[in-house]
């Protein structure tokens, strides 16, 4: 009896795991319009959704942290944001849960030029994922603000076929 319970908990568990990897953590799909924005720039202005109609834009979750984070943004700095940056295109890298002054000297040791925006509480965050869900996550919107791509973690792969989508993205008529 004992070992029937067991290999019934251990089977429930791969399900429910099955299930949380199949959406990756995320709450949101594919085909789905983005929760609302409300991105506070280290700038010190704020980009709303409306703010971003008419571009293609590219949502990458990070922290100082992070160490797949760190390894991601010189490649997005480089295959992405100088690629695309002339178009009506957008990357911003959202900051999860960290002061300004943890930022700043992140993004100088990353290198990146892109721009950066701060979600101090991780309500923005929370907005996409489920919780405690983890960082290093790319979200692609298309210019109306449908979601058109999801990525979790640095895989090349993966990160091919977003750059392949940002530039299918651009180039409809």
């Amino acid at each position: 009896m004992k070992r029937i319970l067991l290999i019934l908990f251990v089977f429930s568990t791969l399900a429910i795991n099955a299930q949380e990897d199949s959406s990756r953590g995320y709450k949101v799909n594919v085909g789905d319009m983005s929760p609302r924005l409300n991105l506070n720039m280290l700038d010190g202005k704020t980009l709303t959704n409306a703010d971003l109609k008419g571009k293609v834009v590219v949502l990458q979750f990070t922290a100082s942290w992070c160490g797949v984070c760190r390894k991601e943004m010189p490649h997005l700095e480089k295959e992405v944001w100088q690629r695309f940056k002339g178009e009506d295109f957008l990357l911003i890298a959202v900051d999860l849960k960290e002061p300004k002054n943890k930022v700043i000297p992140f993004i100088e040791k990353t290198g990146i030029s892109y721009p950066v925006a701060m979600d101090k509480d991780g309500s923005l965050f929370e907005a996409f994922t489920k919780p405690k869900a983890g960082v290093t996550r790319n979200i692609v919107l298309d210019k109306n603000g449908k979601i058109i791509f999801l990525s979790r973690l640095f895989k090349r792969e993966e990160f091919d076929r977003m750059i392949s989508t940002i530039d299918k993205e651009l180039n409809k008529a």
